[in-house]
């Protein structure tokens, strides 16, 4: 067990000090979004190489390098040419010559840290003598793939959405986003519990520490009440979106009074039944609109960079 967390640890260490230099060198500290999901990778390939190979591990393995490079992608497509994070600018400008020392520690040390937590079903499973799959690991897959599904699927739908001119400032409240207000949050909640259920007859019930540290962020820290903190005073008719859709866990929207002016009505009403393009794995808004954390990709990647989750989830 020690030698698999160790190993990890000085992976993680490396990965994001190397990352934080190349910050410096490009005056641009939005890179570390990018590497939440890569940290996560390096997490699982550097666990399986210090065990032997075994079904368990290689199916963790598989599942979070999946995960972690579609988040990463995303934010590499999503923040290309689109310069710094107006987060890290005002961080800049608030800490001055001292603002490269403090992001090595508050950003990206603080994420390298959430990233050996969260992963911690990972690194349990790889130093776990129970190497089969069970049931209760199969349960798991089809949990991750509910997650994976619909932080994939949900993503595509809002960068769709995005790109057409004429949804400029409106709220996406159609396809998966009309019964939840946050679907690839959704999604990252459940591929992490999907993967500790994955992990479990091999790592213990304290891997549980990871997907529920996970879940805090998503929930109250970095996720659904930091951005929705002013999300209100952005987006005309959020609040309306609001009481009508659940917050986080998908459930049928709720009827407004205002609802029934359209009853009745030939062709009234939206088309909810939302678009999906197989080819877009996109993620969520543009960096404008990105919570402090990833990810994505990330924590902040984070106010300034402290959460798990680098996405915007804002429609």
């Amino acid at each position: 067990m020690g030698s698999v967390v160790l190993s990890c640890a000085i992976a993680v260490a490396v990965l994001m000090v190397g990352t934080w230099a190349l910050s410096v060198r490009l005056a641009n500290v939005s890179i570390v979004d990018l590497v939440w999901g890569l940290a996560f990778v390096v997490v699982a390939h550097v666990a399986r190489a210090v065990v032997d190979p075994n079904p368990r591990i290689d199916l963790l393995t598989a599942l979070v390098t999946i995960w972690g490079f579609r988040l990463s992608g995303y934010l590499l497509w999503r923040n290309w040419g689109t310069g710094e994070d107006k987060r890290y600018v005002a961080m800049r400008k608030r800490f001055g010559d001292k603002f490269w020392w403090f992001s090595l520690i508050q950003t990206f040390g603080l994420q390298g840290v959430l990233v050996l937590i969260v992963s911690l079903p990972v690194q349990l499973a790889a130093a776990g003598d129970d190497v089969s799959l069970g049931p209760v690991a199969w349960l798991g897959v089809a949990v991750w793939l509910v997650g994976f599904g619909f932080e994939t699927v949900g993503d595509a739908q809002l960068a769709r959405f995005k790109a057409d001119p004429d949804n400029e400032g409106q709220v996406m409240d159609t396809g998966l986003w009309r019964f939840t207000r946050h679907p690839n949050y959704f999604g990252d909640f459940t591929v992490w519990w999907g993967l500790f259920l994955v992990s479990l007859a091999a790592g213990g019930w304290w891997g549980i520490i990871g997907p529920i540290v996970m879940s805090v962020f998503l929930l109250r820290v970095s996720g659904v009440t930091l951005l929705e903190k002013t999300i209100t005073k952005r987006r005309p008719g959020y609040a309306d979106y609001i009481a009508r859709t659940s917050a986080f866990f998908p459930l049928p929207p709720k009827r407004l009074p205002s609802d029934s002016a359209t009853d009745g009505q030939a062709g009234g009403g939206k088309d909810d039944t939302g678009d999906f393009d197989t080819k877009s794995f996109v993620a969520e808004a543009p960096p404008a609109e990105t919570p402090p954390t990833g990810r994505s990709g990330g924590l902040d990647s984070n106010p300034g960079s402290n959460g798990p989750d680098t996405k915007d989830a804002s429609s």
